[in-house]
């Protein structure tokens, strides 16, 4: 279950970054990409994790 709300924040967070990225350069806010960015990154890293402990405890 929580790896199931982990991975819609997940998709969350990565539409937010490409909506960002979407914009014309000069709107973009490069903070806001950066920040998106990693946790977009640490959020995937968990997920991947996660579902290779299941795997090899099952």
């Amino acid at each position: 279950m929580t790896v199931g709300i982990l991975s819609i924040a997940s998709m969350l967070i990565w539409i937010a970054v490409t909506q960002e990225l979407g914009k014309p350069s000069e709107k973009q806010n490069n903070r806001k990409v950066m920040a998106f960015t990693a946790l977009g990154m640490i959020s995937i890293a968990v997920i991947t994790i996660s579902l290779f402990q299941n795997l090899l405890s099952n």
